[in-house]
């Protein structure tokens, strides 16, 4: 079996004083990829994404192979960082795919610079969370981890293997950079973002559940809720055929994407 990813190649950029590696594949529009706490890890979604898009996707500094990275004091300063990189590659006009914590590193983002941001997808984000939920599975043992962020595991596929030191790392900076669960400042810089946000919600999620979702629709502008069955936080991993369709519909459509109260739940 071929590891998740193997079609995407690797290179790196250097922007605001770091080296960022990424993982790249595709053409077409761009749509740059900001992964969860756990690190950068591709999945079938992103594969399937790459079939009709230039799929770009960032290992935040911090994370992974990079170093730790302890510049960076808060999701904005981070933000910047991570426009800058966008920047370097030159990408002009690009929608943005921010999964758990680079959800809310992506609405930072696009707060920051929004004028390059076609649309935003957003993959049980982080920025708004429940009080006294699941722990986040950078704070578990690895099984309990398998548990929170999969309903499927099985359907994962091989990955880089993972080190304790760089689990220990990526916890580090995730939970120092992720904020409260309720950040009302953030939430009310959320209301000036004017372009598409499509939010992905996992039925059987623990982690962001999706009692949640009616606070995105409630807060962002233009913000469209799908709730996917027999998915866990990894969404992406659980059910990648079904993400990558309506998050390729909702890039295609922009403006014109509509979600009606037949279509906003994926039971297949």
């Amino acid at each position: 079996m071929n590891m998740i990813g193997a079609d995407f190649s690797e290179s790196s950029v250097e922007a605001d004083g770091f080296r960022i590696r990424y993982r790249e594949a595709g053409s077409g529009e761009p749509l740059v990829c900001l992964h969860g706490g756990g690190g950068l890890r591709l999945s079938g979604t992103h594969e399937l994404l790459a079939q009709r898009h230039r799929v770009i996707a960032f290992e935040v500094p911090g994370f992974g192979r990079s170093p730790e990275n302890d510049r960076s004091k808060t999701m904005d300063e981070l933000a910047r960082t991570m426009n800058a990189a966008i920047a370097a590659l030159e990408l002009t006009h690009y929608s943005l795919l921010g999964i758990s914590f680079g959800g809310k590193l992506s609405l930072a983002m696009a707060m920051a610079k929004p004028e390059p941001v076609a649309s935003i997808v957003l993959l049980g984000p982080a920025a708004i969370r429940l009080e006294g939920g699941a722990p986040p599975p950078t704070r578990v043992s690895p099984e309990e981890a398998l548990k929170l962020l999969y309903a499927h595991p099985e359907r994962v596929g091989p990955q880089e293997p993972m080190t304790p030191e760089t689990a220990a790392k990526n916890r580090k900076i995730s939970e120092r950079l992720v904020g409260p669960p309720r950040d009302a400042p953030f939430e009310e810089r959320m209301k000036s973002l004017q372009m598409p946000v499509l939010a992905l919600f996992g039925t059987l999620d623990r982690v962001i559940p999706p009692e949640v979702a009616h606070l995105y629709k409630e807060t962002l502008p233009s913000c469209h809720i799908i709730m996917v069955y027999d998915a866990a936080h990894a969404i992406d991993a659980d059910r990648p055929e079904a993400a990558a369709s309506v998050i390729d519909d909702f890039l295609t459509r922009g403006d014109k994407f509509l979600v009606r109260n037949t279509s906003s739940a994926i039971h297949r």
